[in-house]
């Protein structure tokens, strides 16, 4: 085996990235060693190349390697690895947890309350090798390809915001149709949702909102029109907010019905300010959505998978070799884009 590998470094505290040589990670005794086969790029991996305010808060060391979704093979496993094993085809859980804490204590890892990000707080995988802690690797079912297997991650994002409202029979709406939004779409109708609203001002994501399913895909600034023609006027019983756009959320919360639950997940650039006399009088229930519940929804994500329940193929839209990422960034920065996979 080489010594070296590319990887997508960021290097400096300004947009941008550079492909560069670097070693290959050694595993500790609690980690395994993953030749990465495909990575997928998220929002998050864009504010970082980007440099924008999120990631500027994030205490990211720099030097520093990044991405986190990954599907890949186990060539090396470390001396305290019992779980996993060579030749093992993983995806990773991204939430590094301490195990201490009272959240990790009480059965709430992915809240934990010294939680690190692969990716952000770590040496991420947009590179040809990574070491990654044993305990955090999920096995992928057998004949998952390694562009859907990849995906695993983010999905479990949509399956939490998803579920936490009551999507069967009611009217869901997803604000954003980036492609956790769009995998919303697949979530709410494979949990019976009646309706499937999204809106989305980007054309392209717009348009494979409605490919994908969604009973309707409109622009923003069409939502009530939409609610009087369509909905007669009942409201949403469930809005997920996928977009980290501060006017979705209010027009989200403004839209609920009484009694409604809205379930954030986007990240947000700097602060927002919202009417919470709306929240008390409708008696909405907001909850903010942070990865994902370890490891319950990754077990919901690979029967999902593995029944062909829902089918994550349309929304990858995009493929590039590593060498290519910054194509995929400037996709990502378009919108014209669903899901971009890095081939390594």
């Amino acid at each position: 085996m080489k010594d070296t590998m590319k990887a997508v470094v960021k290097t400096e505290t300004a947009p941008g990235a550079s492909l560069e040589e670097v070693p290959v990670p050694s595993p500790s005794p609690t980690q395994a060693l993953i030749e990465v086969e495909r990575t997928s790029i998220c929002g998050s991996d864009y504010h970082i190349y980007a440099w924008n305010k999120w990631a500027q808060e994030k205490d990211i060391e720099l030097p520093h390697i990044m991405g986190h979704e990954l599907a890949g093979r186990v060539i090396e496993t470390g001396e305290l690895v019992t779980r996993i094993s060579e030749g093992d085809f993983v995806s990773a859980e991204t939430h590094i947890n301490c195990g201490e804490c009272y959240q990790c204590r009480t059965g709430q890892r992915h809240i934990c309350q010294d939680m690190e990000i692969l990716g952000v707080h770590t040496d991420g995988v947009f590179s040809e090798y990574t070491a990654i802690e044993a305990d955090m690797l999920e096995i992928n079912p057998p004949g998952l390809s390694p562009e859907l297997a990849s995906l695993q991650e983010p999905l479990g994002n949509a399956i939490d915001t998803i579920n936490a409202g009551e999507p069967a029979g009611n009217n869901v709406l997803i604000t954003g149709a980036g492609p956790v939004g769009l995998m919303g779409i697949l979530v709410a109708r494979a949990l019976g949702a009646a309706t499937i609203t999204v809106t989305e001002p980007h054309d392209y994501r717009r348009n494979l909102a409605g490919e994908l399913g969604a009973s309707w895909a409109i622009e923003p600034e069409n939502l009530e029109e939409h609610l009087n023609q369509n909905l007669r006027a009942e409201g949403f019983d469930l809005a997920a907010e996928m977009s980290g756009n501060k006017d979705a959320l209010r027009q989200g919360l403004e839209y609920l019905t009484p009694g409604g639950k809205m379930a954030i997940l986007g990240a947000f650039d700097g602060e927002v300010s919202l009417d919470i006399n709306q929240q008390v009088f409708k008696n909405l229930r907001v909850e903010g959505i942070t990865g994902r519940e370890m490891y319950r929804t990754w077990y919901t994500a690979r029967r999902l998978l593995r029944e062909q329940i829902i089918d994550l193929k349309q929304l990858v839209t995009h493929k590039f070799p590593l060498e290519e990422f910054e194509r995929g960034m400037e996709l990502m920065e378009s919108g014209d884009c669903g899901k971009i996979v890095l081939l390594t």
